[in-house]
């Protein structure tokens, strides 16, 4: 399917110079003399290197047609992870590099959407949103209430964020898997 390269979007599967590519950033550049351009970060699926292009916005560029499939997270082997279809219970492996920084936020039995390119798994859509302990974070400031000043914290599974002064070590939060960002404590 062509879309104009205005529309590309982190996310997209791109069919660049007949290889399969996923855009990890597209930003739309407006020079002070020349035209504009859309400067576009991908990264190559086949082999996992990371590929930089510049397109005109009115220039058609070729995107990948990508099913999804709800599957279930079963466990992983250090270099693929395994999820499993609950209707057909078939079992697939997704390499490690298609993951890519997702792979912190997979918990055991979560379901997830795998993307698809002609049957052949490409990558994961997590659910937009985990919770997950504060596992380290400097002691809350007395009478702290929401600000815009966060302090860092480490949580299960490794991840460093940005958290409220009132937060503490050991409380659950809800926490965006698409910007890795501290949404809200849940109770």
């Amino acid at each position: 399917m062509k879309i104009k390269a205005i529309e590309i979007r982190k996310g997209n599967v791109l069919l660049h110079n007949n290889e399969l590519c996923k855009v990890t950033e597209s930003i739309h550049v407006t020079p002070g003399k020349g035209a504009a351009l859309m400067q576009v970060k991908m990264k190559r699926l086949k082999d996992a290197s990371n590929v930089e292009e510049r397109f005109r916005p009115s220039e058609s560029v070729e995107k990948a047609t990508i099913t999804t499939q709800e599957m279930q997270y079963l466990y992983n082997d250090g270099e693929n992870f395994y999820f499993m279809n609950n209707e057909t219970y078939e079992q697939i492996g997704i390499s490690a590099e298609f993951i890519g920084e997702q792979t912190a936020f997979l918990v055991d039995e979560m379901i997830v959407m795998v993307e698809m390119y002609e049957n052949t798994p490409i990558g994961i859509e997590l659910p937009p949103s985990v919770e997950l302990e504060i596992m380290e974070t400097e002691p809350s400031m007395k009478g702290a209430t929401v600000s815009s000043s966060y302090k860092p914290a480490k949580l299960e599974n490794g991840v460093d964020i940005q958290v409220p002064p009132f937060l503490e070590t050991g409380d659950r939060i809800r926490v965006d898997t698409r910007e890795i960002k501290y949404i809200e404590r849940v109770k």
